[in-house]
């Protein structure tokens, strides 16, 4: 296949996307990364994009790293990769910090924002509307307040990102219905927990598991 007839997959997301090692706090290698997974398991059919950015958020937008704020970045993100066949969306879990006191219902406000938003941009740019698959993200575990992000996060963090997934869902359901465009959705907290390190990133074989499973869903719709 000819490198201009690949699909590009957009993978729009935080430091679970980036590759964050919590062993360390460096990246881990492209094959152990969750889009390295995809990107094998996709072979030559897609290109996959990573655009993960430690610290990223789909609602709020940080007081002093205003530039992690996955909002204003978006059209500019879409308008360098496209034309883009598939964006996977996985963000949230930073908006859970405690600068925002975020409740779970806003991020799914912002997630859906999101979807319109990449729907109506490329609808305008390249004359399509991709397939976008959201993400809910991983659990935050309840030792996060022992861990090294323990000035960042409260107790009810973790509380709180276990609604994310119904929430997230319903958010996708609703785009689909409103728009008629094609949307599915991937509870990620049902297939894999956060390292015991730091009760927020994953290990590598929680990349693998996330890889193939989002695989698996892209090769249904794609």
């Amino acid at each position: 296949m000819k490198a201009d007839d690949r699909k590009t997959i957009l993978c729009y997301g935080d430091s679970n996307t980036y590759g964050y090692d919590p062993r360390d706090g460096l990246r881990y290698s492209a094959d152990v990364r969750w889009t390295g997974v995809l990107a094998e398991l996709m072979g030559d059919s897609c290109r996959i994009i990573e655009e993960g950015c430690n610290g990223r958020t789909c609602a709020h937008t940080p007081a002093e790293e205003e530039w992690k704020d996955g909002r204003p970045y978006l059209k500019a993100c879409l308008n360098s990769h496209k034309p883009i066949a598939g964006v996977v969306l996985m963000l949230g879990s930073n908006d859970l910090k405690r600068e925002f006191a975020a409740r779970p219902e806003t991020l799914a406000e912002g997630i859906g924002w999101m979807m319109r938003t990449i729907a109506d941009f490329l609808q305008l740019k390249q004359g399509s509307v991709p397939y976008i698959l959201v993400v809910s993200p991983p659990r935050i575990a309840e030792g996060i307040t022992a861990s090294a992000f323990a000035d960042s996060f409260e107790e009810d963090a973790a509380p709180r990102s276990q609604k994310l997934a119904g929430l997230y869902e319903k958010a996708a359901f609703d785009y689909a219905q409103e728009t008629m465009n094609p949307c599915g959705f991937l509870d990620a907290a049902s297939l894999i927990e956060p390292s015991e390190i730091d009760s927020l990133h994953l290990d590598p074989e929680a990349h693998r598991i996330l890889g193939t499973a989002i695989a698996q869903t892209l090769r249904a719709f794609l």
